[in-house]
């Protein structure tokens, strides 16, 4: 009976929630919004010449905006919800560019910061919400947990991606520095693979780490050519990398609508913690 009961349960939250399931177009779409928050924030920040603390609150007013939006919709809806993912992409550039260049903490005070924020707010949603979700979201303090981990975790992944390129950090370079990003991502899918680890564990591990993929192919697009980069217009890589997001989104069916590519569990499965 209890077994029955918990597969109700998960059943509800499939029908219910407000995210996409965590498929491959999923982490796809992913990377080009983090690419775009990497570009956008810089062009906001540096080639609009606002700086970090200026372009931070912008993005903040944006980020309050599409979460309210996010928040009072009764259903999952592409377009709020990645509209809101970019906006902690961008918030999570130009944050993390404030602490380590204009408060001068560094890459590695910054990282090891963020990753606490991180771990005590996964840690805080599953006291106060009984379980840490990843694709199965109801909403109400579940979803706010849900997209301030997020913003959290945007946030560290662009300073882990600058500690991995610059060479105040690794000195990798922005290629590099997204090959070694990548490789740690196919691990985690190939562990994910293989029911090697919690599922939860593996979504927020990997969505710490496709932030700083999407940073370092950013900035491999934008910087000039005598820091590594190809040179191009921010303004113009942005706008091309969300029109192919966008393109990505309406294409997939699981991203239109997140109970087609995550169907409901049927015998004893329990909800995920």
């Amino acid at each position: 009976m209890a077994n029955h009961r918990g597969a109700d349960q998960f059943q509800s939250l499939d029908v219910a929630s407000k995210v996409p399931a965590a498929t491959l177009m999923f982490w796809i779409v992913k990377i080009c919004a983090t690419t775009v928050g990497e570009t956008g924030g810089d062009a906001v920040s540096m080639s609009l010449k606002l700086g970090y603390a200026a372009a931070t609150s912008l993005f903040l007013v944006y980020f309050a905006v599409a979460l309210t939006a996010q928040v009072r919709a009764r259903r999952y809806h592409p377009l709020p919800y990645w509209l809101l993912v970019v906006a902690t992409t961008t918030v999570g550039t130009t944050t993390s560019d404030f602490i380590d260049r204009s408060l001068h903490l560094g890459y590695v005070v910054s990282s090891a910061g963020l990753l606490a924020l991180v771990l005590i707010l996964l840690v805080s949603w599953r006291l106060v919400c009984g379980r840490i979700a990843s694709d199965h979201v109801l909403g109400g303090r579940e979803e706010v947990f849900y997209w301030v981990t997020i913003l959290a975790s945007n946030t560290l992944g662009t300073a882990l991606g600058d500690f991995a390129a610059d060479d105040e950090g690794l000195n990798l370079g922005f290629e590099r520095g997204a090959l070694m990003f990548g490789a740690v991502i196919l691990v985690i899918a190939g562990l994910s693979r293989l029911k090697a680890a919690p599922k939860t564990l593996l979504f927020w591990a990997a969505y710490v780490l496709t932030r700083p993929l999407g940073a370092t192919l950013g900035d491999t697009l934008t910087k000039g050519r005598d820091e590594g980069g190809f040179g191009l217009d921010r303004f113009l890589a942005t706008g091309t990398i969300a029109g192919v997001m966008v393109l990505l989104i309406f294409a997939a069916a699981g991203l239109r609508n997140p109970s087609v590519a995550a169907p409901r569990p049927t015998g004893g499965t329990e909800p995920q913690t």
